[in-house]
């Protein structure tokens, strides 16, 4: 009976610090769907209004007219979808050639792309720059496609590899002997069963990329052509801040990232795992 009473009293514990947890962090969320609702007035009140007095959608519509969010959504879309198409299915055939070779240079060539990832991305801001510059992808999506793709698919092939590594190669034997070749056999018993290492892969890329700022605000130079987080930096003004303005785009930014989430968010975690604990 004791042993029972204290593991209910450390279950009890365990839910009140993960309740509190979670408050802390569902609460900039809250503020900001809330203050999406305000009116200008009312951002400006002090004390600070926790709730809207007369709520309302408006300002959802407005930033429609005040600024060129479809551009910037559009844009946002295009880096985003390219990107993670691309990063996908490279990091697959890259991680699927990593977890099957059994060449010398495999770990040292895996450890360089982990070591890739330790660089700050300002370092090489500058060196993609001026290489984009010549090749005149400046103020391009292509040219902001290409750092992107860049930067994500080191740690995607590293995932990818890790989730093959939890496929066992007797598989693939048992399909050659069935009459399939490396690329059949890879192709129609592998990839299958590595749909929820491709999903968090591509949720991985997606949220990178989505909330990418440095080299869209660097590269990018015309109003049109910038992503989402660019034009929403640029909401704050010099003498003052629209906040209901700001908050409401927010708001559209974050649905994909949290619809996207919601679907895939089990695929992700497992594959996290799987690359965790699998050499």
């Amino acid at each position: 009976m004791k042993k029972i009473k204290k593991h209910n009293q450390v279950s009890i514990l365990s839910y009140i610090v993960l309740v509190l947890f979670s408050l802390i962090v569902l609460y900039p969320l809250a503020w900001m769907v809330l203050t999406s609702l305000k009116t200008l007035e009312e951002t400006f009140v002090i004390p600070p209004v926790w709730l809207p007095e007369h709520p309302s959608l408006k300002t959802y519509g407005d930033i429609f007219v005040k600024y060129p969010i479809a551009a910037y959504f559009r844009n946002s879309v295009i880096v985003v979808v390219v990107t993670t198409a691309v990063s996908v299915i490279v990091s697959c055939l890259a991680g699927y050639a990593a977890s099957r070779s059994r060449s010398r240079f495999k770990k040292p060539f895996m450890t360089f792309l982990l070591v890739l990832q330790m660089f700050p991305a300002v370092m090489l801001l500058v060196p993609y720059y001026k290489m984009l510059t010549a090749y005149r992808l400046v103020d391009t999506l292509p040219g902001l496609i290409l750092p992107n793709i860049a930067f994500t698919m080191p740690f995607c092939t590293w995932m990818m590899m890790g989730y093959f590594n939890t496929i066992p190669s007797e598989l693939e034997q048992a399909a050659q002997i069935d009459g399939c070749n490396k690329y059949q056999s890879f192709a129609r018993v592998i990839c299958p069963l590595t749909m929820p290492g491709v999903a968090a892969t591509a949720i991985y890329s997606f949220i990178q990329v989505w909330n990418e700022y440095m080299f869209s605000q660097t590269l990018m130079k015309t109003e049109t052509s910038k992503t989402l987080t660019v034009g929403i930096a640029q909401m704050v003004g010099e003498y003052r801040t629209l906040w209901n303005d700001m908050m409401a785009a927010s708001v559209l930014t974050s649905l994909p990232l949290i619809i996207v989430f919601l679907f895939l968010q089990k695929q992700f975690i497992a594959t996290l795992t799987s690359g965790a604990v699998k050499g």
